[in-house]
């Protein structure tokens, strides 16, 4: 699992097995070996293959085919959750994945934010409403 993983996130970044070397501070052939599953690096070389690549150290260990519908590891803090149905009044279950990173319990308000040629966003209504008050509070800067 962990030596497709780094093989295929290297890959997904265009990067060569020197350029990952040269980034985490090892030999090229220390990469062939982690990516052959001949060895294991250290956690503080997977660390650093971790941030090298921008996922988690977790997703870089532990990531299966299977999630993310088969799309491959996600850049970190990115996700995909699956596809949801709409049903006929317009609503969505939120998959409980995304319902824990998010901390969305039932009763929450959320805010739909949309763009027309990127599609909509949902974001947690309190954090949409200090975000707005701390842009509504800005000082302009004086003109010269």
């Amino acid at each position: 699992m962990f030596s497709d993983n780094l093989v295929q996130m290297r890959k997904l970044k265009h990067m060569t097995q020197e350029d990952l070397a040269e980034k985490t501070g090892v030999t090229r052939q220390a990469v062939a070996k982690w990516e052959s599953g001949e060895s294991v690096p250290d956690l503080e070389k997977s660390r650093l293959l971790a941030q090298a690549l921008e996922v988690s150290l977790d997703e870089l260990v532990n990531h299966e085919p299977e999630d993310n519908l088969g799309t491959g590891l996600a850049p970190k803090g990115k996700h995909l959750f699956g596809v949801v149905t709409v049903g006929d009044k317009g609503q969505i279950v939120i998959p409980a994945k995304a319902r824990k990173i998010f901390d969305i319990s039932a009763g929450d308000n959320l805010v739909v934010l949309g763009e027309e040629n990127q599609g909509i966003a949902l974001m947690k209504a309190d954090h949409f409403l200090s975000m707005a008050n701390m842009i509504k509070n800005l000082k302009p800067d004086k003109e010269l």
